[in-house]
C-alpha cells in the first residue's frame, strides 16, 4: 500500500490523507461515543442497582419493624401467660396452705380432745381409785364388825371366823373381777376387731390370687392290665430296677389299670410318675430305658421347679435370690399339706403379709420374703429332724439372710419368743391363708380325730356337760351345770378352753369357744 501510496500524485496523496484522517477521527469519535455509551450504562445499571438496594433495604426495614412488633406483642403474651401462671399456681399453693392449716388446726382439736378425753379417764381412774379405797375400807370395817358379831353370837373363835370372812370375801372379789374383766375385755376386743378388721379387709382385697385346689398324685393309669406284667419285667428285674434307681415303692395289686406310687419324698414320686408314664405310654419297659426315661423325667422336674420359684419371685417381686436357695424354693411345688400346695400357700402369704405390712407402715420388703420363705424348711424337713419352722430358719441361717428374717420364719408357729413385727405378720398371714374356707382339705380320719379330741378336752373340765365340735371343727360348743356354774365362771371357763386347744396346737385357723348356761324353772297349778 505504502508503494501505491509513493507512485500515487500528490493531490491523490493529500486526498488519500484526508481520508485516513477522516476515518482515524471517525473511529476515535465513534471510540468516545462507545465508551461514554458504555459509561452511561454503567452509570444507568448502578442506579438501577442502588434503587433495587434501597427497596430491599426498605422491605428488610419495614419486615423487621413487623417481626419486632410481633416478638413485642409475643413477648408481652407470653408475660401474660406467665403472670397468669404465676397468680393460678399462687392461688392453688394459697388453697393448700389454707387446707393444711385447716387439717393442722382438725388435728389439733383431735389431739385437744383426745387429751381431754385422756384427762377424764384419769380422773375416772382415780375417782374408782378412791372408790375402791373407800369400798376395801367399809369391806375392812364391816369385817370387824362381822368378826365381833360371829365371836358374841356364834362363840366362834377368831380363826373360824377370818376363815368364814376369807371365803365370802374371796368370793366377792372373784365375782368383781370377773365382771370387771368381761366388761374390759368386751370393750378391748370391740375396738380390736374394728381396727383388725379394717386392716386385713385392706390387706385381703389387694390379693387377688387364683386358688386352685390340689392333691398329690401317686396313681399311674395303665391302658390294659397286660402293662402290669411289662412293669414287673422277667423275674421283677424292671421294677426293681426302677425303685432302686428312683427310691420310691411302686405297688401293683389287683386294682385294675392302676400302679400306685408312694414315697414320702413328693420330688421323687413326681420324677417315678412321669418316667412310668412315659414308659408306659411307649411300651418299651426295660433297665436302660427305665434309666433313660427317669433321667429325662429328673431333668423335668427339676426344669419345672425353678421356673415354678422363679415365678413366684418375680410374682411377689422381693428381688433376686440366689440359686441354691431358689432350688429348694421349688421343691415346695410338689409339697402338699391339708391339700394345700405349699408354694402357692407360700406367695398368697407373703402377699398378705406384705400388704399388713403396708397397712401398718412396716418394711414391706421384709415380710415379703418372711412370707415366701416361712416354710422352706418343709423342702428338706422328711430328711432334716425338727420341725419345720426351725429348719427354715437354720436354712436361710446359712444363706447369710438379716438377722430379722431368720427370726421371724423360725417364730411363725411361736416355738421362739416373737421379737419383731415381721414374725407376727407371717403367723397372721399364714393363718389367713391356711383358714380361708376351701383352702385345706382333710382326710376323714384326720377330720373325726380332729373332732373327738377338741370335744375330749372340753369334756374334762368340771362342770362340762356336753361338748359339740360344730363348722369342720371351727367352733366348740359347750353346754355347762347351771347349778354347778355361774355366768361369771362360763365366760371364764370359755377363756381357759381356748388357751388349752391353742396349748394342744394341730389345727389351721382360728376355734370359737361357745360356752351355753341355761336355767329353766317350771311350776304346775292345779
Amino acid at each position: 500500500m505504502l508503494h501505491v501510496i509513493a507512485q500515487a500524485s500528490p493531490q491523490g496523496v493529500q486526498a488519500l490523507i484526508l481520508v485516513f484522517g477522516a476515518a482515524i477521527m471517525a473511529f476515535a469519535i465513534g471510540l468516545i461515543l462507545g465508551m461514554w455509551f458504555r459509561k452511561q450504562q454503567e452509570v444507568t445499571r448502578i442506579q438501577s442497582a442502588n434503587e433495587k438496594a434501597e427497596s430491599i433495604v426498605r422491605v428488610a426495614q419495614a419486615k423487621a419493624e413487623t417481626l419486632a412488633k410481633n416478638a413485642v406483642l409475643e413477648g408481652e403474651r407470653q408475660a401474660e401467660a406467665r403472670r397468669r401462671e404465676a397468680e393460678a399456681e399462687e392461688k392453688a399453693r394459697r388453697h393448700e396452705l389454707l387446707e393444711e392449716e385447716q387439717r393442722l388446726r382438725s388435728r389439733e382439736t383431735q389431739l385437744l380432745e383426745r387429751e381431754t378425753a385422756v384427762t377424764a379417764r384419769d380422773r375416772e381412774i382415780e375417782q374408782r381409785e378412791r372408790q375402791q379405797r373407800d369400798a376395801e375400807a367399809q369391806l375392812a370395817d364391816a369385817s370387824r364388825l362381822q368378826e365381833k358379831e360371829l365371836e358374841r353370837v356364834g362363840q366362834m373363835s377368831r380363826d373360824e371366823a377370818q376363815v368364814i370372812l376369807l371365803r365370802r370375801l374371796e368370793e366377792d372379789l372373784t365375782r368383781e373381777y370377773g365382771k370387771r374383766v368381761q366388761r374390759h375385755e368386751q370393750q378391748y376386743k370391740e375396738e380390736a376387731d374394728q381396727r383388725a378388721r379394717r386392716i386385713l379387709s385392706h390387706a385381703i382385697q389387694r390379693c387377688a390370687l387364683d386358688h386352685t385346689a390340689e392333691t398329690t398324685i401317686g396313681i399311674v393309669q395303665l391302658p390294659s392290665d397286660d402293662l402290669k406284667g411289662r412293669v414287673i419285667g422277667r423275674e421283677g428285674r424292671n421294677i426293681r430296677s426302677f425303685e432302686q434307681i428312683t427310691g420310691v415303692t411302686v405297688n401293683i395289686d389287683d386294682t385294675p389299670e392302676v400302679v400306685v406310687i408312694s414315697s414320702f419324698d413328693p420330688v421323687r414320686r413326681e420324677i417315678a410318675r412321669r418316667s412310668l408314664q412315659a414308659l408306659v405310654d411307649d411300651g418299651r419297659i426295660h433297665p436302660g430305658r427305665i434309666e433313660d426315661e427317669i433321667e429325662r423325667a429328673r431333668a423335668e422336674v427339676e426344669e419345672a421347679m425353678l421356673e415354678a420359684a422363679q415365678e413366684a419371685v418375680a410374682l411377689t417381686g422381693i428381688g433376686s435370690i440366689e440359686p441354691e436357695l431358689l432350688k429348694l424354693l421349688g421343691r415346695l411345688k410338689y409339697r402338699f399339706s391339708y391339700g394345700q400346695q405349699i408354694l402357692k400357700h407360700s406367695v398368697e402369704v407373703a402377699f398378705l403379709a406384705g400388704n399388713l405390712a403396708q397397712e401398718l407402715g412396716t418394711d414391706v420388703q421384709l415380710a415379703k420374703r418372711a412370707g415366701l420363705f416361712h416354710d422352706i424348711g418343709k423342702a428338706v424337713d422328711h430328711e432334716i429332724e425338727g420341725t419345720h419352722a426351725l429348719i427354715g430358719a437354720d436354712i436361710m441361717r446359712r444363706f447369710d439372710a438379716p438377722p430379722a428374717l431368720v427370726h421371724a420364719i423360725e417364730a411363725h408357729h411361736e416355738e421362739v419368743e416373737q421379737k419383731n413385727i415381721e414374725a407376727i405378720l407371717a403367723q397372721v398371714a399364714d393363718a389367713i391363708s391356711a383358714g380361708r374356707p376351701g383352702a385345706r382339705g382333710d382326710t376323714l380320719d384326720n377330720y373325726v380325730r380332729r373332732m373327738t379330741r377338741l370335744e375330749q378336752l372340753a369334756n374334762s373340765f368340771e362342770g362340762v356337760a356336753r361338748s359339740y365340735a360344730i363348722q369342720a371343727g371351727r367352733e366348740l360348743r359347750i353346754v355347762v351345770h347351771p347349778r354347778d356354774l355361774d355366768d361369771l365362771a362360763a365366760s371364764a371357763l370359755a377363756r381357759e378352753i381356748a388357751r388349752k386347744i391353742e396349748e394342744m396346737g394341730g389345727y389351721p385357723g382360728q376355734i370359737k369357744v361357745t360356752v351355753i348356761r341355761e336355767t329353766r324353772s317350771s311350776a304346775t297349778a292345779r
